[in-house]
């Protein structure tokens, strides 16, 4: 049998769970992957410059939105064409942000057709 841990080390466990380190938690799309993961990497650069605690970048799962049209009239219902828009989404934590890294992180200059999304998680 495994002996079970005492209350007293239950207890500061509980403790250390429940003190919450503030995160800046960014959240990255675009529609090219390339050009995504070339600003991840600059925003990356930017925090551990300063000397930040990164984690990620997280990759999420890629929407894509399928839209179908007919290539001609009404009258033609079997010559169709298919378009389709894929958003890759990333995500960054970064722990115990200093001042001088977010206010790195507002004055960088990343490429159109990558929006940013920054949330402060405590």
């Amino acid at each position: 049998m495994a002996a079970s841990a005492t209350p007293k080390a239950k207890a500061s466990r509980k403790k250390a769970a429940d003190v919450a380190v503030p995160t800046l938690r960014i959240k990255v799309r675009g529609y090219d992957h390339k050009i995504l993961d070339q600003s991840v990497k600059q925003i990356i650069d930017t925090a551990l410059r300063l000397e930040a605690a990164v984690v990620g970048p997280i990759p999420l799962p890629t929407d894509i939105k399928k839209f179908t049209v007919n290539r001609s009239t009404f009258v033609h219902k079997d010559a169709r064409e298919q378009f389709e828009m894929r958003t890759h989404k990333r995500i960054l934590d970064i722990v115990n942000p200093s001042s001088k890294v977010v206010d790195a992180l507002t004055n960088l200059s990343l490429p159109s057709g990558v929006s940013v999304d920054v949330k402060m998680v405590a």
